[in-house]
């Protein structure tokens, strides 16, 4: 059992966040915040320039009339939790009309700026790379820009580091769903480090943008290969509001929803089955599934418990982490994970496809996520099949399959006989060398950032001197230079 004894006039002042609650006075949470204090210090409040939020434009009412969603191009809106999760600002963008673009001026996103969680995954923290538009803030975030005497890049390390995400931890309310206040974030205490170490620590989040910029470029680059071999890289969705279609069609899908039938579907399908080679997912693959424990069985430690949420196409978070007994594991262990399988999910959010180039961690998939092994390698490369399955040939193949569920949920049977183009085996080579160097450096991105944490850390726990030659040191094993 974990105990804190705590002076009456400590929890007094906690009142002024209406915390009398033992999980605010966690032993860990009192480590952190007086090791902190042992130094000099400053509250958030004091390294910023501004901490605002989507509401900061008026009330509920007031944005329904001012603002209206558009789905055609416009002015660029809403820097979201899902886009900052799967570092994507080009896809699904939501767009409003010029008067609602200037009336949420005040939120206005350029760049740069730190992205906490107000709600659900709450204090979270993001950091919003170089955008080539200004977007504005989406719903439930606060957006945070340094004064001064700090910086974005520095702030958000710190955050992200056990210091400052322990502090945000212990500010999450209780209250269902999980939120966090903007008063409670601005009391997170910082340490007044020198600006010329932030501004080293700032050196490298560049590098880290720099980094997952080329990645980023690197994995369009394969699937502009993969679509151009099939003539469609300028292809366009088009959403249909009549066509026909036999009654026969309907029989043969066992469905009648008009959704299925979209003429778009068959564009997809067609282009792939006229590529010269093609074949059903399961043709191609071997197909295990995993397990589902129940919630009963989470814990708070132990061995990860890999869910949909997890997953996604560049790796495998931690974000809002399940764990499961050493005990479980051992029954469950037929689910786990091998070196050159794809994890593929199949619920709620199906088609996220990762391979696993080298050997995964400890860890049990849930019942939404399939185990795919490919059945011959010298027809199909498992870098290029996770590519196509991340791609629109089988996304669109799955919005048609899944289409009109309040769940997604991507059947077995429908996930096997999902259509594969099959290309010449040079240029499947030829895009799996790119989807290579891209998750190359992708990894080398995450080693910066780790790096810049644990060097945030050691300057509190030692000082900045030993910390920058800490830094130093690891950074010369990657062979970069900032």
């Amino acid at each position: 059992m974990k105990t804190s004894i705590v002076n009456l006039n400590k929890v007094k002042e906690s009142s002024k966040q209406f915390r009398f609650d033992a999980e605010y006075f966690k032993p860990e949470y009192l480590l952190i915040e007086n090791k902190i204090k042992a130094n000099q210090y400053r509250e958030l409040r004091d390294c910023i320039s501004i901490l605002t939020d989507y509401h900061a434009n008026g009330s509920y009412e007031t944005l329904r009339s001012n603002v209206t969603l558009l789905t055609e191009k416009n002015y660029a809106y809403m820097v979201r939790t899902v886009d900052l999760e799967r570092d994507d600002y080009e896809t699904d963008v939501i767009y409003v009309d010029e008067h609602a673009y200037n009336f949420l001026s005040k939120s206005k996103v350029f760049g740069t700026e730190v992205i906490i969680n107000k709600i659900g995954n709450a204090g979270k923290v993001y950091i919003v790379p170089p955008l080539k538009q200004i977007m504005t803030l989406g719903m439930n975030q606060f957006m945070i820009r340094s004064n001064k005497e700090s910086n974005n890049h520095f702030l958000y390390v710190y955050l992200t580091c056990k210091y400052g995400n322990l502090q945000l931890e212990r500010r999450v309310t209780g209250a269902v769903p999980l939120s966090i206040d903007k008063e409670s974030v601005k009391s997170v205490l910082i340490p007044a480090l020198n600006p010329s170490f932030q501004d080293f620590i700032s050196s490298i989040i560049k590098e880290y943008f720099d980094f997952i910029g080329e990645s980023k470029k690197q994995y369009k680059q394969a699937e502009q290969i993969l679509l151009s071999e099939l003539d469609l890289l300028d292809w366009k969705t088009n959403h249909y509001l009549s066509f026909v279609r036999n009654f026969s069609d309907t029989q043969s899908a066992d469905r009648i929803d008009a959704e299925y039938f979209q003429p778009m579907y068959d564009e997809v399908t067609r282009a792939i089955s006229s590529s010269g080679d093609f074949s059903n997912l399961g043709d191609l693959v071997s197909v295990k599934k995993c397990v589902e424990p129940g919630s009963e069985a989470y814990q708070e430690s132990g061995l990860p418990f890999l869910r949909v949420s997890n997953l996604s196409k560049f790796g495998i978070n931690n974000d809002n982490q399940k764990y499961l007994s050493e005990e479980l594991y051992k029954q469950l262990k037929q689910h786990q994970p091998q070196k050159g399988e794809i994890l593929l999910s199949k619920d709620a959010t199906p088609g996220i496809a990762f391979y696993s180039k080298d050997e995964p961690g400890k860890m049990i998939p849930s019942g939404g996520i399939l185990r795919l092994t490919v059945k011959d390698s010298t027809k199909i490369l498992p870098e290029y099949l996770t590519l196509v399955l991340d791609s629109i040939l089988v996304q669109k193949q799955i919005e048609r399959d899944t289409g009109g569920s309040i769940i997604n949920h991507w059947l077995v049977d429908h996930v096997k006989s999902t259509l594969i183009p099959i290309l010449p085996l040079a240029k499947q080579k030829q895009i799996s060398e790119k989807v290579n160097d891209s998750f190359c450096n992708r990894d080398l991105a995450k080693r910066l950032l780790d790096i810049a944490k644990r060097g945030v850390e050691l300057a509190i726990e030692e000082n900045e001197q030993s910390a920058e030659k800490w830094i130093k040191r690891e950074l010369d094993k990657l062979g970069v230079e900032t």
